[in-house]
């Protein structure tokens, strides 16, 4: 059904979401690794808002057997492909205001459906069989499911999926049991009963082990590190118990997580009751699972309350963000919370404004505009980073944090299962806070919405363990070549006794400082630190960008391993856009991604595809 606010159009579909919606999706798959597609008939269960005679439905490349209504087939056509895909042009008869029907669509996925990657048991971690996993957000669900693939539009589904026996499949949703194995095959089932937009279908197939981690959690993965990432998130029931005081009541049923092959392309996926996550998280320390509690987080503000278009993705992820930074005051201390506030400003938002996009792009709008863009384009920080501290800012001008998380609370409730706009929330934040209206209408909305660059105005951060970090990055920063041979850089103490996060905020501002840094010096932090040595890869990350600023030739063979090892574009992204325009490393790097794209997810083989050097610069 549309739960959007208001008539906003979602420049990113071709439907007509708003003559017709879907209330409930009925999927009837099996899953054929040999041909890498999925075979599939969709039942859409939809009401007509105003009166029609046609249907359109987004498609990105999927082969269309028939099309049925009241069991009579239907004439269709597609139009031309755009951006992120074609539309489905379905003629009906007449439509009327207020009924409610059901299509009947006979598919199947092309063998390159963008939202999936079919995996070979040679490229997953057990190397024991065959693999299948999707991620569907932005806009890749009419790569797998002829739908409304917006946002505005949320709707329940149920799922049959039929796949080789001895696999598990895992989807978006609540466990409805299994058949028996017939001819060799099984039949695992599914329900959402909580409405959800498309970019939330999600599906993995493989040889999968469960540990479970409470009652309602529980995490999955290859065998051979089951052990490892449930060492890794036990923690994840009091993460999810620290959320709902800040959040209110979970209302999925389960939340367990998936750990899948090192290809994933993200850092998390907040697929409803299973989220997915990349393996790169798996530190030995549970140094980097903060992660786990964004994706939890997602629970309330992006699942439950959605942006009505992906113009308006601050609203998912910049609530997010500022939510799990509220889950990791809870857990860690406030202090915590401010130094990864302060951090997300200084080494994420300032660095994509300026060094990324530069100040007067159109992607550093808290609102874009993004008609005619391929959202998986304008992926970045900006509406995470800016958009969290827009909500920091606001928290300090209603200088009441207790009541501000009321007012968080009290939005999830009031927008619960609907796609909302910047300006519903707005609307609601002056109704909210009425006895705040002096100090509100000192804030200029319109700048922090519609200005690109860094935001008018920055929030009050506790730095005093931001301090701690930059007192260690100036000593190696105003270091001379000589001063390394000194017995002060033979002392780790003070860097080993740091958070991961710390240690890894201590290296961006080595490496982010106007300062040349000599191989000499990137050598010695290497040493001294150990970092060649390290599992955590947020760590390892800053490591090799140390090494590629200060034109190590030694760094490029573990920068390439790194980027063919993991496909997650946060790690992906930059370091190949340093490796193609650094001429030691160019032909090098080219040859590496061209030898490697088949292996790596699609969106991830996109995004670094449209960064190759022209073929007369290289």
């Amino acid at each position: 059904m549309v739960h959007s606010c208001g008539n906003l159009h979602d420049t990113s579909s071709g439907s007509n979401y708003q003559n017709l919606t879907i209330n409930n999706i009925h999927l009837d798959w099996e899953i054929s690794f040999e041909k890498k597609i999925i075979n599939g008939i969709v039942r859409l269960d939809f009401t007509v808002l105003q009166n029609t005679s046609k249907i359109l439905l987004d498609d990105r490349d999927l082969k269309i057997k028939s099309i049925k209504y009241l069991d009579k087939e239907l004439n269709f056509t597609f139009s031309s492909k755009g951006v992120v895909g074609g539309t489905i042009i379905i003629d009906t008869p007449l439509l009327e205001k207020g009924t409610n029907g059901s299509l009947v669509i006979d598919y199947h996925t092309d063998e390159d459906a963008s939202a999936l990657q079919f995996m070979s048991k040679e490229q997953t971690i057990d190397k024991k069989a065959p693999y299948l996993y999707s991620q569907c957000q932005p806009c890749h669900a009419r790569s797998i499911i002829p739908c409304m693939d917006t946002p505005s539009v949320k709707q329940t589904y149920t799922a049959s999926v039929t796949v080789p026996k001895n696999f598990t499949v895992l989807m978006s949703a609540l466990s409805n049991g299994q058949s028996d194995v017939v001819n060799d095959k099984i039949t695992y089932n599914f329900y959402q009963p909580i409405p959800i937009p498309s970019y939330l279908f999600a599906i993995v197939v493989g040889y999968l082990e469960k540990k479970d981690i409470s009652d309602r959690c529980a995490v999955w993965s290859e065998p051979s590190i089951i052990e490892k990432a449930h060492y890794e998130f036990i923690e994840t029931e009091k993460m999810l118990l620290a959320a709902e005081e800040v959040l209110g009541p979970y209302k999925w049923g389960r939340y367990d997580l998936v750990v899948l092959p090192e290809s994933f392309p993200f850092g998390g996926m907040e697929n409803p009751c299973c989220t997915f996550v990349t393996p790169t998280l798996l530190a030995g320390d549970r140094s980097l699972t903060n992660v786990i509690a964004h994706e939890i987080a997602h629970s309330w503000t992006g699942n439950t309350v959605t942006n009505a278009n992906w113009d308006h993705f601050w609203l998912n992820e910049g609530f997010t963000v500022f939510a799990e930074r509220k889950i990791i005051g809870r857990l860690y201390g406030e202090k915590m919370r401010q130094f990864e506030a302060l951090s997300g400003w200084e080494s994420r938002l300032k660095v994509a404004v300026n060094e990324v996009f530069g100040p007067h792009h159109e992607f550093t709008k808290l609102i874009p505009n993004l008609a005619g863009i391929d959202p998986d384009d304008a992926f970045s920080t900006i509406p995470y980073e800016k958009g969290s501290a827009f909500l920091m800012f606001l928290e300090q001008i209603v200088d009441d944090n207790e009541r501000f998380e009321q007012f968080i609370r009290d939005y999830i409730k009031k927008f619960e299962n609907m796609s909302i706009t910047s300006y519903d929330w707005k609307n609601y934040l002056f109704e909210y806070f009425e006895d705040k209206h002096i100090y509100l209408n000192l804030i200029n909305f319109d700048q922090w919405f519609n200005d690109p660059g860094m935001p008018p105005n920055e929030p009050l951060y506790d730095e005093s363990l931001m301090t701690k970090c930059r007192d260690l990055a100036d000593v190696w920063i105003k270091a001379s070549e000589e001063d390394l041979d000194k017995p002060y850089f033979t002392e780790a103490n003070i860097f080993n006794s740091m958070s991961s996060a710390e240690k890894d905020t201590v290296l961006d501002y080595i490496r982010q400082s106007n300062e040349q840094i000599t191989i000499k010096k990137a050598k010695k932090i290497t040493e001294l630190y150990k970092l060649d040595e390290t599992q955590n890869c947020e760590i390892i990350m800053s490591w090799i960008r140390i090494g590629l600023k200060a034109e190590w030739e030694d760094i490029i063979d573990p920068a390439l391993k790194f980027v063919t090892k993991y496909g997650r574009i946060k790690y992906v992204k930059p370091l190949y856009n340093i490796l193609f325009s650094w001429p030691q490393s160019r032909d090098k790097a080219i040859e590496t991604f061209m030898k490697n794209k088949n292996f790596m997810h699609p969106i991830t083989a996109h995004v670094v595809e449209r960064m190759l050097p022209k073929t007369d610069e290289s």
